[in-house]
């Protein structure tokens, strides 16, 4: 029975943020294209839901960049700050903020490849990235560090605490090492990629 809500609760944490991401970017394609219908514009059923779609990735572009302005930030900073005070709509949108930021935000989660020794004998080792170099808030010692470990072809993963004495970097680019990770060791590592 155990199992069965552990793989409810993977489930959930794998679904819910794809949902919402995918319910958002349809949802203001829609809107795109009931403002184009409002005008009049159409040009042919195939290409107007394209219109949509390119409209809501421009909105989507617009709000990033007025949000990053001196002059709506506080606004913005206020709309979040009202949605965390409320109990349910705090847990999802700081799970799906948290999730997205360590992709792509400003402080990227996922930029320190290591490879973990994790058996001695038979020597096996693990591909993850640290979140965590300081674990003082959770008063664990000083010389242990939190390592996500992504599953092969699948979002999800494992975090694990360990020694930092049993973590080496691996000095490639972070998006060519998950790539590696998530395709099962089939991608070939592209060193001249950025981060």
């Amino acid at each position: 029975m155990n199992k069965i809500i552990r793989y409810l609760l993977q489930g959930i944490l794998f679904t819910v943020p794809v949902a919402i991401t995918f319910y958002i970017i349809i949802s203001i394609s829609k809107w795109v294209g009931m403002f184009v219908d409002f005008l009049g514009v159409s040009i042919h059923p195939i290409v107007d839901p394209l219109f949509g779609l390119i409209g809501g990735v421009l909105f989507l572009i617009m709000i990033g960049a007025l949000s990053s302005s001196i002059f709506f930030y506080p606004i913005f900073n206020r709309i979040e700050q009202l949605i965390e005070k409320t109990p349910f709509l705090k847990i999802v949108y700081s799970s799906v903020k948290d999730l997205l930021s360590a992709f792509v935000g400003q402080k990227k989660k996922f930029n320190q490849p290591v490879i973990v020794k994790i058996n001695e004998n038979p020597p096996i080792e693990r591909l993850g990235f640290i979140t965590q170099n300081s674990l003082e808030d959770l008063h664990i010692s000083e010389n242990k560090v939190a390592v996500y470990f992504p599953l092969s072809y699948s979002l999800s993963g494992d975090l694990i605490i360990v020694s930092s004495s049993y973590v080496k970097p691996v000095p490639v680019p972070a998006a060519e090492f998950m790539k590696f990770i998530v395709s099962g060791g089939v991608t070939k590592i592209d060193e001249k990629d950025t981060n």
